[in-house]
Order: structure tokens, then sequence, then C-alpha cells
């Protein structure tokens, strides 16, 4: 029995990259969606038609260019170059032309402001597809390994410390200097010396740091790439990284709000969920959160925007003064009527209603109640170690806080759907895919190729629950009087675009 025979290499076809790829094959959006967009009018550079000199290729092939390579793993530009010249969907996608990998590496770099642009674009797409309910949004954030590694970022206790090292092992060479000086140990001595002047040039580059360090005002500064910071990843785990937030839709896990920055997620939710209520134009939603973003100014400011938050609340950590169970804070009833607590003796603990302001990592304001009768009280004790007795602090961000943590506690069930809505959006970008660092170097570059990696998700995902052909359909019709309303990420701050039309009418053939 003979195996199966392939056909012979020198055997002559007629046929055309069309015939190669399928109706349902992923490069047929890819080659829609950009030959659709108005890639102007997003802020992307765009190659200008000169009359002379060698001829520009057209921006749009970048795009197709990393859209395919992201949402199959790629996005080396090297690796991109050689999909192009030897990858049949790339061939038909590009109509077989090969741009050089420095140009595709400069695309990206050239164009990250655009590219959050166009996932802002592509999430009303998905709004008017109905692809996204706009009711319940789930937020969280994942931390990216930045392009700098441990050694390149610095604090002042860690300068300090190589500083004392350099001293101590100066003053080593220096007496092992007079030891040999005095054996006219010409080698040695010249080896010390070298070893001496390394340490002094050591000297002045950790003092420069140190000066850059005190001018910036930062706690750390990196040298590779000065935007990362030293974040917490995992429990003790500390990387040099950025922090991914992300916004996603309850109704088919879609992101539908993310940006990029460089600190933890404590300080972090009013962003993302005003950047969620901007993107789909709502009145309101409610935000599932961690309790890692539980953070009384933040829940405040999405109850000014009518963002209705269920934030965990964290679990209270254990106290200097080693209040007995009973006596937490969480067991003083607070009487808004009367602007008073009660201690569950049953004592009242007023307040004179003056504001006191405290800067801690956070400046904000709070009153503070207290009672005479903590000093004949049984149980003192167990409440306060403090001979004045019980003080009760109320910030100003209190009641934004209390109502947060009563919905907490009354929707344990819709909670719970957290992890579900968002969870896996990580796992699939950093487990399966491998983006799980960046090569990029600064915030406003890295917010770009992550705004890109959210992209491919939500075009991966959009995909496999309508099919590319209704998809494609659904983008033909998309012209409709709905005027996409365009929000630019520059500057930290959010410039809106006036409203436009911003795709063209062609006939795409499927």
């Amino acid at each position: 029995m003979q195996h199966i025979s392939g056909i012979s290499r020198h055997q002559m076809r007629i046929s055309s990259l069309e015939d190669a790829i399928a109706p349902d094959n992923q490069v047929r959006f890819i080659d829609a969606f950009v030959t659709f967009v108005d890639l102007a009018k997003l802020g992307f550079a765009i190659q200008t038609i000169k009359g002379e000199g060698r001829p520009s290729y057209d921006s749009k092939m970048f795009l197709k260019i990393y859209l395919y390579g992201y949402l199959n793993g790629l996005r080396s530009s090297r690796k991109l170059e050689k999909e192009c010249f030897r990858n049949i969907e790339m061939q038909w996608l590009l109509e077989s032309i090969v741009p050089n990998y420095h140009s595709i590496s400069d695309f990206r770099k050239n164009n990250p402001v655009a590219l959050k642009n166009l996932f802002k674009l592509y999430v009303v797409f998905l709004k008017d597809a109905d692809l996204i309910g706009g009711e319940t949004i789930a937020i969280d954030g994942t931390k990216s390994r930045a392009h700098n590694s441990k050694k390149a970022n610095f604090n002042q206790k860690k300068i300090d410390k190589h500083l004392e090292y350099i001293d101590t092992k100066t003053q080593e060479y220096l007496n092992a200097l007079e030891e040999n000086d005095t054996k006219e140990n010409s080698t040695e001595i010249k080896n010390i010396q070298q070893k001496i002047e390394r340490l002094q040039q050591n000297t002045v580059r950790y003092e420069l740091l140190e000066e850059k360090l005190k001018v910036s005002g930062e706690p750390q500064i990196s040298t590779t790439d000065s935007d990362a910071r030293a974040l917490l990843v995992q429990g003790q785990v500390v990387e040099i990284s950025f922090n991914i937030q992300a916004a996603v839709d309850a109704k088919h896990n879609l992101v539908v709000a993310t940006h990029t920055i460089n600190k933890n997620d404590r300080s972090a939710l009013s962003a993302i969920a005003i950047e969620a209520k901007e993107n789909l134009e709502l009145e309101t939603y409610t935000a599932l959160v961690d309790k890692g973003y539980h953070n009384g100014k933040q829940i405040d400011i999405c109850k000014q925007a009518n963002i209705t938050t269920i934030v965990a609340q964290p679990e209270q950590g254990k106290n200097q003064e080693k209040i007995a169970e009973d006596y937490l804070i969480s067991k003083f009833q607070y009487n808004a009527i009367n602007d008073t607590y009660t201690c569950p003796q049953g004592q009242t603990l007023t307040t004179t209603g003056h504001w006191h302001k405290k800067t801690d990592k956070e400046s904000y304001t709070f009153k503070r109640y207290r009672t005479s009768k903590c000093r004949t009280c049984p149980v003192q004790h167990l409440c306060t170690s403090r001979k004045e007795g019980r003080n009760i602090d109320r910030s100003q961000y209190a009641e934004a806080v209390e109502e947060n943590n009563q919905r907490y506690h009354a929707n344990a069930q819709l909670y719970r759907k957290r992890q579900e809505i968002n969870e896996h959006i990580f796992g699939t970008i950093k487990r399966q895919w491998g983006y799980n660092h960046t090569n990029l170097t600064g915030l406003e570059k890295v917010n770009g190729e992550h705004s890109l990696i959210m992209l491919v998700y939500n075009i991966k995902r959009s995909i496999n629950i309508l099919g590319v052909p209704e998809l494609i359909t659904k983008l033909q019709k998309w012209n409709s009087p709905y005027k996409a309303k365009v929000l630019f990420w520059l500057k930290k701050e959010y410039i809106a675009l006036k409203s436009a039309f911003i795709f063209r009418d062609f006939n795409l053939v499927a």
C-alpha cells in the first residue's frame, strides 16, 4: 500500500489569490474595516502622494499589517516583514506588497493616539451593531512588563545603598593602595587605581540620578523608559511595568474603554469609568470593581458622574490600638439627621463641625467625633487605648463610600459576575497570545500598543459571535445618520472632535 502522494512542485497551476481566501477568513474583515475607515479623521499620519521621488506606501497598508499581525500573535516588525513575503493571507491582504520592517515599525510608533481613536471608533460600531448592552460593566487592570529592567529603576533608598557601597569599597581600595605603596608593587597599585576611578565614575552617575529624581518629584525613576514604574504585580512581587485598565461590557464581554497608566489601581477608578460612559454615550450604568479600587474620592467622583459603583469593600486591617472586633468602626452607627455616631454602648459621639485636612497619599478633609463619656466607660480598654477616649473620623467622601458598601453587600450575586466578565480577557491576552510585556517605551506609545491589543481582542470576539460575512454586512450598513463622536486621548485630556461621519460609502465584496 502506497503513501498518499502530493502534487509535483513543477506542476503549473492557474489560480488567483482571491481563490485561496475563504469567504469567512478574518482577513476579509480586516480589509473591509481598514478600507472603510477614514484614517485622516482619526489622526493617523498620512503619506502624501508626491510628483517626484520614490512612491510612498499607503498608510492603510501598515494598519492592515498590524491588525493581521496582532490577531495572529505577531508584533515584531521583522517577523511581520517575513509574513508579508511568505504568508498567502498577507499577500492577499496587501496585494503582494512587501514593505521593510523599519517602515512597519515606524507606523506603530508614530500613531499611538490614532490607534486609541481607532479602538474608540470600533466600540461605537459594536454598540450600533447591538453587541454592547451598556448596563453592567466590569472594570479591572493588569500589569504589562515594561522595556526596563529592575536594575535600571531607582528610588532614593536604592541610590543611597549604592553610594554607601561605593564609599565602603573606595575606602578598602585606598587602604590596599597605601599597603601596596609601601611594598612598591606597581602592578597591583595600577589595578587598584583603575578600580577607584571606576567607583568615582559610578559615584557621579548615581549623584546625577539623585538630582534627576529630586527634580522630577517622583518617588522613583527609570533610566531605560522614564515612564515605567515599579508596580506591585501580585502579593509581594514587584515588576517594572505599566498598568492596563479595561472596562468590559457584560453582554458579550467586549472591551468598551481602555487606557494605560503607570501607577496602581487605587486612584484609577474614575478615569476608566468615565471613559466607558463617554465612549458609549450612556446616561448611567453599573460598574463592578474589585477591592483594589476602593477609594472614597474615586467612588465619589463616579457618583457625581452618575455612575453606580459596586466596589468590593476591603477587609478591615489590623490596628495599632488592638480594638476588639465588637468595637470596630463598622459597629458605630451614623445618624445623618443629627450628624452623630452611636457607639455599641449606646453613647453619642458628636462633632464641632470643624473640617480637618489630612495629607496622606491623597489629600482630603474630615470631621472628628468624640464623647466625654469614654473616660468613665467600663469597656474603654476594648475600644481604645487613648486616655482621652475614642475618636471617629468621617471623611468628606464617607456618604458615597457607605452607599457603595451597602450596594456591595446587597448585590453579592451580581458582583460575583465580575470575574466572569473581565478576568478571562487578560488571560487570553497575556497567557494565550503572549502579550504580557511591551517593547515600546514612553507612556503614550505604550497606550497606543495596548489600545491596538484591545481593538484586536474586540475584533476577534465579534468575529466569533457573528462570523465574518455578517460582520462585514453590518459594517457596510453602518454609514447611518449616527455621527460618531471620536475622543482623542492626548496629554491625559480628552479632546472631542466635531461630529463628523467617519466612514465613507464603499461597495465592499465579501
